[in-house]
């Protein structure tokens, strides 16, 4: 890590020459107060338990059942590719693009790609293609949109318990966590420490 650093304020634009920060340790502007730069403590560990976690949670999301539906002696159980298929045979074929890239694609890209990057600097060892890996990590996670998801399967689902009996499947629980646990992983995540080894 260098010595000195020099950030611009991201508010105020007034450059700053920083030390070297000791970890949990936050820089402010002089100026304005704003936060220039946070040192986030135990990062590494701490984001790379969070990512193998989401892994886990979303191999469970995409394998168990989502819903259970029961209505006059029938039994149906969906999962989150069930779902995305129906609506492709239906011809929803756009927003059933638009659920698999959201919901599956550039979730499982973001846990893959910070997998790529904690592993080996858990191992104290250089990523290869370090930035490109981390500048695509900060353009894929935007477009990661299973809050939106969780929302639409819950007003469903609040729609459809009035006509049948709906049951809530282990998928339904484990995406629901895999919502707070990866927005956990990202706020752990020290990208400036991890660029700075580039």
């Amino acid at each position: 890590m260098q010595d000195d650093l020099l950030i611009a304020c991201h508010e105020c634009d007034l450059l700053h020459r920083i030390k070297t920060l000791p970890e949990g340790s936050t820089a402010f502007c002089r100026r304005c107060n704003a936060v220039l730069l946070t040192h986030k403590k135990d990062s590494v560990n701490r984001s790379l338990s969070l990512t193998i976690t989401a892994l886990i949670l979303f191999f469970i999301s995409n394998t168990y059942p989502l819903l259970e539906i029961k209505t006059e002696g029938l039994y149906r159980a969906t999962t989150l590719m069930g779902g995305i298929q129906t609506l492709y045979d239906q011809g929803y074929w756009e927003i059933a693009l638009l659920v698999l890239f959201t919901a599956i694609l550039f979730p499982c890209l973001e846990i893959i790609s910070r997998l790529y990057l904690l592993i080996p600097l858990k191992l104290y060892k250089k990523p290869w293609k370090l930035p490109i890996f981390v500048k695509f990590i900060q353009k894929i996670k935007p477009w990661g949109m299973m809050e939106v998801f969780m929302l639409g399967i819950l007003i469903s689902v609040v729609k459809l318990v009035k006509m049948m009996s709906v049951i809530p499947g282990p998928s339904l629980y484990s995406f629901f966590a895999l919502i707070f646990v990866l927005t956990g992983a990202a706020s752990a995540i020290d990208f400036h420490s991890i660029w700075e080894k580039s």
